[in-house]
């Protein structure tokens, strides 16, 4: 899988630091600047530290299973922002050539927030998930015919485990689920919208769409 990260902090010489110190004991394949610069920091053969304790489809040892890429900005913590134009151009090709490299599907395309959703919430809902959506490195948003299914909370959960989720906290999941999904509200309520929305992404897609 990929998993796409913020760095959360002030500046990129910091996170560089951060990700190049063998102190800080955490590290990620690929890291781009806010003005498109990629550093390759761990070949892609070799495990880095970056997703911690998560879980995606079945895996739990996400570290051993993905390639990590750090995408520069500040973070919730520090001043969150929209990620600029020259930061995205710069992700959707190396995106595009892991993916080929590793036969990697879009629903293994994801957020940390997706496969640690107790703990982090990056790259956040400001990320342009759209951008990779449409050139088909990552599952898009479905926004057309969608039905609900008028599950139950309970029912709804289950789909959400079924889809690749960690719910042992549900409502985390839940927000986790909006955060990537349905960004412009995030309550962790399961109405309508997140249903129908869930129940799409579940149903068989086309031959030749992974």
């Amino acid at each position: 899988m990929i998993v796409l990260h913020y760095t959360g902090m002030p500046d990129c010489q910091g996170a560089l630091d951060r990700l190049t110190s063998p102190e800080a004991k955490v590290s990620a394949h690929y890291c781009i600047d806010e003005d498109g610069t990629v550093y390759h920091l761990v070949d892609e053969e070799r495990r880095a530290w970056h997703a911690g304790k998560s879980y995606w489809r079945g895996t739990r040892d996400v570290n051993s299973a993905s390639i990590g890429i750090e995408i520069v900005n500040p973070g919730h913590e520090f001043g969150y922002r929209h990620f600029p134009d020259e930061q995205i151009a710069a992700l959707i090709p190396l995106v595009a050539q892991i993916k080929d490299r590793h036969g990697i599907g879009r629903g293994n395309v994801v957020g940390h927030s997706d496969i640690a959703p107790c703990r982090k919430d990056d790259p956040g809902e400001l990320f342009p998930w759209e951008a990779l959506a449409k050139r088909r490195l990552a599952l898009p948003s479905p926004t057309r015919n969608l039905i609900d299914p008028f599950w139950s909370d309970a029912a709804f959960h289950l789909a959400l485990e079924r889809f690749g989720y960690d719910v042992s906290d549900p409502l985390k999941a839940t927000i986790a689920f909006q955060r990537r999904f349905r960004p412009d509200r995030i309550d962790g309520i399961v109405d309508g919208e997140c249903r129908a929305k869930l129940l799409a992404l579940l149903l068989p897609r086309p031959m030749g769409e992974p």
